[in-house]
């Protein structure tokens, strides 16, 4: 199971519509890791939910702050290595540093990630 990690707020200005594209790249790098065998997972396909279940009003809220990167670090300590995408980043930098803390695996291109052999 490995974890892509890359930017969601970074650069964004919480405009929704780059929210989205940092997402959707996130997606892209896992639907290339299924492909390849493995099982991908994001932070966010995890967070985001859960955050507008709770009724977040957005990044800024208290909501976010109590889901987003705990979130993301409860699933990183279930992963076997880290896919870090995409440009600066403090959070996803926070879960490389983690990853690497626990001796985990940390890829920063997908042609590096040995094929999963999936079913």
């Amino acid at each position: 199971m490995i974890l892509v990690a890359g930017p969601y707020r970074s650069g964004t200005g919480d405009d929704p519509a780059k929210l989205a594209a940092n997402v959707r790249a996130m997606n892209e790098a896992a639907l290339t890791l299924y492909r390849a065998g493995h099982l991908p997972v994001t932070g966010e396909a995890l967070a985001l939910p859960l955050l507008e279940t709770a009724g977040s009003t957005g990044p800024d809220d208290p909501l976010f702050a109590e889901l987003f990167h705990p979130v993301a670090e409860r699933l990183l300590d279930r992963c076997d290595a880290v896919l870090r995408i995409g440009g600066p980043s403090e959070g996803a930098d926070r879960m490389v540093a983690r990853a690497r803390a626990q001796g985990k695996d940390v890829y920063t291109e997908i042609a590096g990630i040995p094929f999963g052999g999936g079913r």
